[in-house]
């Protein structure tokens, strides 16, 4: 008696490990998205910080514009971030900054305060909030949990 596998045993064995390996690279790709996520809400908190800090050194007011329809946000002084794609942004302002339907922005004091706001980043189900403080202008991150 022979031994070893039969041709049908290495290929149930060879399915097995493909849809292994497919759903590691689901988990890897939903992975890399939220790190994409988390650093996109970084950067923009970044960006929010400079422009406060751009304020207070300049002693004159400072402009963060957020561009929902284009899904990209400028700092006073630099160039246009553009927000990766498949992400949603929506910004949550004073009135009276809004410069369009789609453009708006969050103003920063001399003294450091702003007219506060919000802009939300989602994709994929994941939600990241950089909150604007109207009375101190400090921005903080804030994920939302599912």
């Amino acid at each position: 008696m022979a031994s070893g596998f039969t041709l049908v045993e290495l290929m149930v064995v060879m399915v097995i490990i493909a849809l292994m390996l497919a759903l590691v690279g689901t988990s890897i790709s939903r992975s890399v998205s939220g790190a994409e996520m988390r650093n996109a809400a970084k950067k923009l908190a970044s960006s929010l910080r400079y422009t406060r800090t751009h304020a207070i050194l300049v002693k004159s007011e400072q402009v963060f514009l957020v561009d929902t329809e284009n899904r990209t946000y400028t700092a006073p002084r630099r160039d246009p971030v553009e927000l990766p794609e498949g992400m949603n942004v929506q910004l949550t302002t004073a009135r009276s900054e809004l410069t369009s339907e789609n453009v708006g922005g969050i103003r920063f004091y001399p003294d450091g305060g702003s007219t506060g706001g919000r802009v939300l980043l989602e994709a994929n189900g994941r939600v990241y909030r950089v909150n604007v403080a109207w009375l101190t202008g400090e921005a903080s991150i804030q994920r939302d949990e599912e």
